[in-house]
């Protein structure tokens, strides 16, 4: 434990820096950290790193759909359902297909099965790579929608091809109707346990009314819970976590107090964040093994390159073409739903910046690390080859489309087709709508019997005022910059009387608290 502490403090570390890093280049930190990952798997004397696919699946996939289900706006997923359910299956099973012919023509030794298998791993696009990308550039809500919701299923599918496709590769055979059945219990009972479990929980936090640390804490286990007791009954642990995860991402009104709610987003946002860039960097550092595998098989490097190059090209190509696809099933089945464009051609290079959003990672290494080493007492056939590829493919699409990615949006100016009302005028029109039902709600409750109680009439003048005035009249830019400089003499003044041993410093931590509130308030304003 002692020799490993400081790998892990020093993993944290680069992740942190790198993250800055990126932040100040303005590029997403996953492609840094795979590639420093892959530049410090060169250095001499390192250990090779070995990652049990069992840590991913279990430890590290769980909590990340959980916070994805928590962060995404589950009323812009049911608006556009359609597009998210063709992406997230469709498209994923109309990727693998398109794999598992190349690579069965292509690849010498691959059959059908075999071309499935790795279908099923490189056909899901990272969540977390393109939220990274896309943050340094502005895009329509509608579109953030489709990809983070396509991105909180297209998991579960492409695990499914995954697991037929072992199956077949195992047995030499596919029974049809017991596979038809088994894929139907892994979506409908995968996503029944989880709203069964998510309802279970939500419950509890009500029963158990707890402090925000332990609401904290329950949210941290109930993802590995309802993971593995999907897993147990043999339907899809992901869809289970996406289902239970978004219940109670609706219900967080209901069983969480403000307090828990303010905390958990910290400590999500810390939690997730160290394990997507923990996997990251680990994908960068697993080529040693991965390179010593394919030498064992006696696959030249050069060949294998061009295997994961041709497989990379066959995955953008069968995007870009499903995207193309939805595009013209929208324009024929369902006109009205598309988007008014400024002109026909942004109209139809929306499906382009689509098809270049599907960026891999997480997921297809921990799928082609879940191959077994051996089949039948055997070696599994082209493992080694497949896991190459995948990170072909991985460290490509980061790399290529990651970079190429926000250029494309600004110099195409795609998103201008878009009449989304502006961001401060919606803010400003919730706020002033927010002031004048406070204020007609008190005067219509208490007028009668509080109209002339003094309290009340302060109560009234100050609502009152709110409604009259503009956001700039009543909180200018000088009136924030005196607010700011009081918010900073009683930090400076809780800070000195902290000294006197007499005072607890939890009261201290509380006020102090409650300064860091006020000030983000005033920056909302």
């Amino acid at each position: 434990m002692h020799t490993l502490l400081p790998f892990l403090l020093a993993m944290v570390a680069a992740i942190v820096l790198l993250n800055i890093l990126g932040t100040k280049l303005r590029i997403a930190y996953p492609i840094l950290l795979v590639v420093a990952g892959l530049l410090i798997s060169f250095v001499p004397g390192l250990p090779m790193v070995r990652i049990d696919p069992d840590l991913i699946f279990f430890i590290f996939l769980p909590p990340l759909l959980f916070e994805a289900a928590w962060s995404i706006s589950f009323k812009e997923m049911k608006k556009w359902w359609r597009i998210i359910g063709s992406f997230a299956f469709l498209v994923v099973f109309f990727t693998a297909l398109s794999v598992a012919l190349f690579a069965n023509y292509f690849i010498p030794g691959f059959t059908i099965g075999l071309g499935f298998l790795l279908g099923g791993i490189v056909s899901p696009p990272d969540a977390v790579s393109t939220g990274a990308i896309t943050k340094f550039v502005k895009i329509p809500k509608s579109t953030s929608a489709i990809l983070e919701g396509e991105s909180l299923l297209n998991d579960a599918s492409s695990l499914i091809i995954f697991r037929f496709a072992l199956i077949a590769v195992s047995t030499g055979q596919v029974i049809w109707q017991e596979a038809a059945s088994s894929f139907v219990w892994m979506v409908i009972g995968g996503a029944g346990i989880g709203l069964l479990l998510g309802w279970i929980l939500v419950q509890i936090h009500k029963i158990l009314d707890t402090e925000p640390a332990s609401d904290i804490a329950l949210t941290m286990i109930e993802p590995y819970f309802m993971y593995l007791i999907a897993e147990l009954f043999h339907s899809s642990g992901v869809l289970a976590v996406v289902a239970g995860g978004l219940y109670m991402s609706s219900k967080r009104l209901v069983f969480l107090n403000s307090a828990s709610r303010i905390q958990a987003y910290s400590v999500w946002e810390s939690f997730v964040f160290i394990l997507n860039g923990t996997v990251f960097l680990l994908i960068g550092l697993e080529l040693p093994e991965i390179v010593e595998g394919i030498r064992s098989e006696g696959v030249p490097i050069q060949t294998a390159i061009g295997y994961g190059l041709l497989v990379t090209a066959v995955l953008i190509a069968a995007r870009i073409v499903s995207a193309y696809a939805a595009l013209v099933a929208t324009i024929i089945f369902r006109p009205g739903v598309i988007p008014n464009a400024s002109s026909p051609r942004r109209r139809y290079l929306m499906p382009l910046l689509l098809g270049w959003t599907g960026m891999r990672g997480v997921v297809s290494l921990a799928a082609a690390l879940a191959i077994p080493v051996t089949l039948n007492g055997t070696a599994f056939p082209h493992r080694n080859l497949i896991l190459f590829i995948t990170f072909t493919v991985i460290l490509l699409t980061l790399v290529i489309q990651g970079l190429t990615l926000p250029a494309l949006i600004k110099r195409s100016r795609l998103f201008d087709m878009y009449t989304e009302e502006d961001e401060t005028e919606t803010k400003r029109k919730i706020k002033h709508g927010l002031r004048q039902h406070v204020y007609e709600k008190l005067k219509h409750k208490y007028n009668n019997g509080f109209g002339s109680h003094p309290g009340f009439e302060r109560i009234m003048k100050h609502w009152e005022e709110k409604v009259n005035a503009s956001d700039e009249s009543w909180m200018s830019p000088a009136s924030k910059k005196i607010f700011y400089e009081v918010l900073e003499c009683q930090r400076q003044y809780l800070t000195e009387l902290n000294r006197d041993p007499k005072i607890d410093e939890g009261i201290i931590r509380q006020q102090l608290y409650q300064i860091d509130l006020e000030e983000e308030r005033i920056k909302s304003i």
